[in-house]
């Protein structure tokens, strides 16, 4: 066996010279000689040449090779399925037409220990396609592609906002508090302070100090952390966007989400009217602005408000079959009662607007409905894609909230916040009006990918221990883990 090469230099990806050459005819020569690299995927000796292909990220080209002019022919016959290989040749179209790399010279670059044998085409098993995603990303077509439209989806929404005079900013992901959402933590300890660390479950509080700052337009897009449940919605670290804007309030976030959502689709997928799961989707703006009572109303057939107290509101609750708990206030069983009944009808996209104060810690009172504040969840096909609130910017308010929620969490609350003490030293130094969102980056790629699972657009998603390989394929293939 050849020595493993330390490098190859290529001119030309695989598939690429397949597109750059397509317009040869058959049994003509190019002149041309190339140097391309990439994995041996099939392999086909027929005496005294041989057929091989070889592909890359690119795509594929055929490889040529003749004992008379391939160096150690009988060695390039004995290669593996998997090997990778760099070559070098002129390209061809052969008498019977095939496009072709006629191979003058070749490198081995890595050989394939494990044999992958009929895995080439193809591997179903949705345990081994999330635990070894190299292998999927060659078996399975199409699975590559999700990952490079994810990074395209994510270097044009920071195109957009650096266009739009954001500044991109890095804050801790080590917490000294849980704080900006409600949700459980991860926990670990810090040594050399001697204390526990949260995992962020969110960026918000510090990037509203960063408009406290001065940084008037600030935005982060990072990995955020949630000790809760798998499911085909849910992945316990995530990718979230969140970005605050001074001066303005949640209208003014609205148009950023349409803007963001609606204008990467037409850059990257040719338009603003996509498939998803057997239906279309139109995210064309504007969309359609509807309250949360509103929303109920049509989909669940019962009128409901704050005004009505808590006794009715949970008659309301157990008629429609939706579980509480006693402690949950008029406004923690109205939200309870929508995201029961109404959320998942919702096609969409729609933002459902107008949220009970009591369930919106962190968002600005509404400036006409008592009770209310002024937030909106953005909806596309029945799942919430983001977040986002005119900011609350009284420490006296956000004060007596935090304090609240830390009175929920002592009732049985574990999602409940707490009082995020650095966060109301920097209000009162000011904060101005402000509008901020939060948008999942890895359900907006579930929808422009066209897939109903979060697995399919995370490179390697939280599974279950190997060691449990009957629960694992239950998750991956698409049942709700807890």
């Amino acid at each position: 066996m050849r020595e493993i090469g330390y490098r190859f230099e290529t001119t030309s990806g695989a598939g690429d010279v397949a597109r750059s050459f397509a317009h040869l005819a058959t049994g003509e020569e190019s002149g041309v000689t190339v140097a391309t690299a990439g994995r041996l995927m099939l392999s086909r000796p027929q005496g005294r040449i041989a057929f091989a292909e070889l592909r890359d990220w690119t795509g594929g080209i055929q490889l040529f090779a003749l004992a008379a002019l391939t160096p150690d022919f009988e060695e390039f016959c004995r290669l593996s399925l998997g090997d990778w290989i760099g070559v070098t040749g002129e390209v061809v179209r052969t008498r019977r037409g095939e496009l072709s790399v006629k191979v003058a010279s070749w490198e081995l670059l890595a050989q394939a220990r494990r044999g992958f044998g009929d895995k080439w085409h193809g591997v179903s098993d949705p345990d081994i396609r999330y635990r070894q995603r190299e292998l999927d990303l060659w078996a399975n077509d199409g699975v590559r592609d999700i990952f490079l439209l994810r990074s395209k989806v994510i270097a044009s929404i920071r195109r957009r906002l650096g266009a739009a005079g954001f500044v991109e900013v890095e804050t801790p992901v080590l917490h000294p508090i849980p704080g900006g959402a409600a949700a459980r933590p991860f926990v670990t300890h810090y040594n050399a302070l001697h204390t526990d660390v949260y995992l962020r479950i969110a960026t918000e509080l510090y990037l509203k100090r960063c408009v406290v700052g001065g940084i008037e337009r600030v935005f982060e897009i990072g990995r955020t952390f949630r000790n809760e449940g798998l499911s085909p919605r849910h992945n316990p670290e995530f990718t979230m966007l969140e970005l605050y804007q001074a001066y303005g309030d949640y209208t003014d976030m609205m148009q950023i989400f349409e803007d963001i959502v609606a204008g990467t689709a037409e850059e990257l997928l040719g338009t603003t009217v996509i498939p998803y799961q057997g239906r279309d989707i139109d995210l064309t703006p504007p969309w359609r602005r509807a309250t949360l009572v509103e929303l109920i109303a049509e989909h669940a057939g019962v009128e409901v408000d704050l005004s009505m107290g808590k006794e009715h509101l949970q008659r309301v609750a157990s008629s429609l079959g939706v579980p509480f708990e006693p402690w949950y206030g008029p406004g923690k069983l109205m939200l309870e009662i929508y995201e029961k009944t109404t959320e998942a009808e919702l096609w969409g996209p729609v933002f459902v607007c107008d949220y009970p104060q009591e369930v919106s810690p962190l968002a600005r009172a509404h400036r006409s409905k008592p009770g209310y504040v002024e937030r909106f969840e953005p909806i596309v096909a029945g799942r919430e894609l983001g977040n986002a609130f005119s900011e609350l910017t009284d420490p006296d308010d956000q004060r007596a909230r935090f304090e609240e929620q830390e009175r929920e969490r002592a009732l049985g609350d574990d999602e409940a916040m707490v009082v995020d003490r650095d966060y109301l030293r920097a209000l009162e130094l000011g904060l101005p009006p402000t509008g901020g969102l939060g948008l999942g980056i890895d359900r907006l790629v579930m929808l422009y990918a066209d897939v109903a699972n979060i697995k399919e657009v995370l490179l390697f998603p939280a599974l279950r221990p190997e060691d449990n390989l009957s629960e694992a394929r239950s998750t991956a293939s698409g049942e709700p883990e807890t």
